[in-house]
């Protein structure tokens, strides 16, 4: 029997060629690990202390691998876009500033339309960092950073398709990002601010955009009367209040469980207060944790609501979130 590995389908599709293509860009994104020196610190370095924007520029395939790389910067904290080389010599070469940091692509470091913008770049005083293949070319001696990504061959049988040279330079434009995201402290909280739709979003979503707050919030004292409490109960529709101190803090919970309990052994609820039937010590979550985290502690407790608190020692009162608000985010 041959080897699967050394077969072409019947159709005549060669997955030798196939497997060989996903190898060349394999390598050359391994050929880069030992390229990572003092050159890539400071281009690290160059964009951490960008107090503009950081413009991502690159023509042809390179302009593909360059909106991506400036998607990724965007999404993980740093102030990021695309601009279009041959668009920028047409009237948008206005956008960059003096603050701003330009990363360009070129593979051959010749890339006419690319050249063509450094005048403008280095007039108005922006810093350039260069990915290319091409470490002694035009654009290579021009930038402030240069960083090589130069591959062997490309991927393509004819050695002529930028493949392994764009698989590279997007690797490089990941290791980047991602060193920049340590860099500058981004956390999960910073992801979900910037990411507030789609699974990941839902995923990384806090407390706080969920959570009921202001006339929504249900809230009584200790010396409420009880036909308050089930006023307040019934008209903010989330099946309990809280029960604030003087100061804000919270005392504690009236749950419906709470009213229904005590209404199968006591006969006079209404003269009592809202001191009298509070649930003490409740589960509460502070406003800057994860939906995830609330809906685990409200499935592994069985109760239906959490009280958000502040992050600070006053831990006071900030909101309410529900099971059925976290429901409705499809965190399952």
């Amino acid at each position: 029997m041959a080897d699967s590995r050394e077969a072409v389908t019947e159709t005549g599709v060669d997955l030798r060629l196939a497997r060989q293509v996903l190898e060349t860009e394999a390598a050359a994104i391994v050929a880069l690990i030992d390229r990572l020196d003092h050159r890539f610190a400071a281009a690290v370095e160059t964009l951490d202390g960008c107090t503009g924007r950081v413009i991502v520029t690159g023509m042809g395939k390179s302009g593909i691998i360059s909106r991506k790389i400036a998607a990724t910067l965007a999404s993980t904290g740093t102030p990021a876009f695309f601009l279009h080389p041959a668009e920028a010599v047409h009237g948008d070469l206005g956008v960059i500033q003096s603050d701003d940091v330009v990363v360009a692509l070129s593979h051959s470091g010749e890339t006419a339309e690319i050249l063509r913008l450094l005048e403008t770049i280095k007039r108005v005083g922006a810093r350039v960092i260069c990915l290319t293949g091409a470490p002694e070319s035009t654009l290579a001696r021009a930038a402030d950073v240069m960083l090589d990504c130069q591959v062997r061959v490309e991927a393509c049988p004819m050695n002529l398709v930028p493949t392994a040279s764009t698989t590279a330079a997007l690797a490089l434009g990941d290791a980047l990002a991602m060193t920049l995201l340590v860099k500058k402290g981004f956390r999960e909280e910073d992801f979900a601010n910037l990411h507030p739709g789609g699974g990941l979003g839902k995923r990384l979503l806090r407390v706080d955009r969920l959570m009921h707050t202001g006339d929504d919030l249900p809230v009584v004292d200790i010396e409420t009367p009880m036909p308050v409490v089930l006023q307040q109960i019934s008209e903010k529709r989330l099946g309990m209040t809280c029960v604030l101190t003087a100061d804000g803090r919270l005392a504690g919970v009236i749950t419906d469980g709470d009213l229904r309990r005590t209404l199968a052994t006591e006969d006079r609820l209404l003269e009592r207060t809202a001191g009298d039937l509070m649930t003490t010590k409740p589960r509460t979550i502070v406003r800057s944790a994860l939906a995830a985290e609330a809906l685990q502690i409200l499935e592994a407790h069985r109760i239906t609501s959490l009280v958000v608190v502040s992050d600070d020692t006053d831990a006071l009162v900030q909101g309410v979130v529900h099971l059925h608000d976290l429901w409705r985010t499809e965190l399952f």
